[in-house]
């Protein structure tokens, strides 16, 4: 795959507490020399960013985020502020411990109420697969799928590990084509992004996807 066909699938990421306004600045500026999928960031920064990119590139940002853990009611909120600012994308993450206490229901009705927030725009289902058994996360792929979220996705990269070729694998057999896979976490050369891909991941999430494919064509002087 070329430099380009890789980074048209990648979420060009910071979701560091201390990245600062300048920061932001440099990854929007990064996405735009590189047309990348979008850029990924945490809400605080959403106008900003929208206002450097304007529609050239997408702001995806993040909700419930990293743990999961609050309740659909927040994150239905933060959903439908995120998209008010000018967010196109949303990347939630479920309730993990609904999922280890086997409540898919609950899980489902969460994402379908998000889903409903963000209408038209782009969501994303982070299920924190490290943190999952596989029985759970079939059961999740199921539950992604019937509440009508745009993607399921890996992981947030901020628990115990990322994303891993068996799950986007398993992803791809138990969602059946109805939803896209995210692939994000620990993804950290050319390898590990071509075989995601090969695999069915649509989108990449990386905050190293441009410097790795840069540094190599330098290095290639191609």
């Amino acid at each position: 795959m070329t430099n380009a066909e890789i980074l048209k699938r990648v979420d060009h990421t910071l979701l560091k507490a201390d990245a600062t306004k300048a920061d932001i600045l440099k990854i929007c500026n990064e996405a735009l020399e590189n047309n990348t999928a979008s850029i990924c960031i945490n809400p605080g920064y959403i106008e900003y960013a929208v206002s450097v990119l304007g529609d050239k590139i997408p702001v995806c940002t993040v909700i419930g985020f990293p743990l999961g853990a609050m309740t659909t009611e927040s994150k239905v909120f933060e959903a439908r502020d995120a998209i008010s600012k000018g967010a196109k994308e949303v990347d939630m993450v479920i309730n993990i411990s609904k999922a280890k206490d086997g409540d898919f229901e609950y899980i489902e009705d969460e994402i379908r109420q998000i889903k409903a927030a963000v209408g038209d725009n782009v969501l994303k289902v982070i299920i924190e697969t490290c943190l999952l058994t596989d029985d759970e996360k079939i059961s999740l792929c199921k539950a992604v799928t019937n509440a009508g979220a745009d993607y399921i996705k890996t992981s947030t990269g901020f628990s115990t590990g990322g994303a891993t070729f068996h799950d986007v694998e398993l992803f791809a057999k138990y969602t059946e084509g109805k939803c896209k896979i995210k692939a994000a976490g620990g993804i950290r050369t050319r390898e590990d992004m071509e075989k995601f891909i090969s695999l069915g991941a649509d989108r990449l999430g990386t905050s190293s996807a441009i410097k790795i494919l840069n540094r190599e064509k330098a290095e290639n002087n191609y």
